[in-house]
């Protein structure tokens, strides 16, 4: 599993996904169905994404059913984006259609 950063458009949103980048086909796919399709994602470690959202993190992680491949773990960018610092996460990688 793994945990990105995506700076979108209407702001900064945090997904778990089942794949292994964000430039994913099948990825990249599901996030242009949720009008998402040019971003800059960063990956964050999934224990930390873990540790910041504690309880909530647990609570998409009980619901992940065998057919996930994307779950939304926060859509409310002012805090998506105060949660981590830069220097936590990876690389920036660009997408655009």
């Amino acid at each position: 599993m793994k945990s990105f950063l995506l700076m979108t458009g209407s702001g900064p949103v945090v997904i778990l996904t089942s794949h292994e980048s964000a430039e994913d086909k099948a990825l990249l796919e599901a996030l242009q169905l949720k009008g998402i399709d040019k971003f800059i994602d960063y990956e964050i470690p999934i224990d930390l994404a873990r540790e910041r959202y504690g309880g909530h993190f647990t609570a998409v992680i009980n619901d992940w059913h065998e057919t996930d491949d994307l779950r939304v773990l926060d859509f409310n960018g002012d805090r998506a984006f105060r949660l981590f610092n830069f220097s936590e996460l990876s690389e920036a990688h660009i997408h655009e259609p």
